[in-house]
C-alpha cells in the first residue's frame, strides 16, 4: 500500500485549530492555527494565522505567523507576516514579506574518531 496522499481544503473550507498531517497539502481556504505537514502548496485565495511548518512549502497567499521549511518558495503573490526560517529559498518578484529571514543552520554531527582531537 505504497504511494503518498494528498489533501485539499478547499476555497469554502475555514478550519479553527493546528492540522498536522503525515500528507501533503494543499490549501486554498482559511486556516486559523498551526500547520505542520510534509509538502504544503498554498493557493493565491488562503490565507494563514499561524506557524507553518513543513519540508517544502509553495506560498501563494497570506500568511501570518513563523514560517518553518526546508525548501520555500514564495510567489508574488504572497504576502508573509512573520519570521521565515529555510534551508533554500526562493522569492519570486513581487511577493512582500513583513519579518527576518534566517537560513537554518544543519545540525552539527558529533563524531569522535579514535578518541584523539587536534588542538
Amino acid at each position: 500500500m505504497g504511494g503518498s496522499t494528498f489533501s485539499v481544503l478547499g476555497a469554502d473550507v475555514s478550519i479553527k485549530g493546528d492540522i498536522s498531517a503525515k500528507a501533503d497539502l494543499h490549501i486554498d481556504g482559511h486556516v486559523d492555527g498551526d500547520i505542520a505537514c510534509t509538502s504544503l502548496v498554498q493557493g493565491e485565495t488562503s490565507e494563514i494565522t499561524g506557524a507553518v511548518t513543513a519540508e517544502t512549502a509553495r506560498l501563494a497567499g497570506r500568511v501570518r505567523g513563523s514560517i518553518t521549511a526546508g525548501q520555500l518558495v514564495i510567489l508574488k503573490t504572497a504576502r508573509i507576516e512573520g519570521d521565515v526560517f529555510y534551508d533554500a529559498l526562493t522569492i519570486e518578484q513581487g511577493a512582500t514579506v513583513e519579518g527576518k529571514f534566517a537560513h537554518r543552520e544543519p545540525e552539527p554531527k558529533l563524531s569522535i574518531a579514535g578518541g584523539t582531537e587536534a588542538l
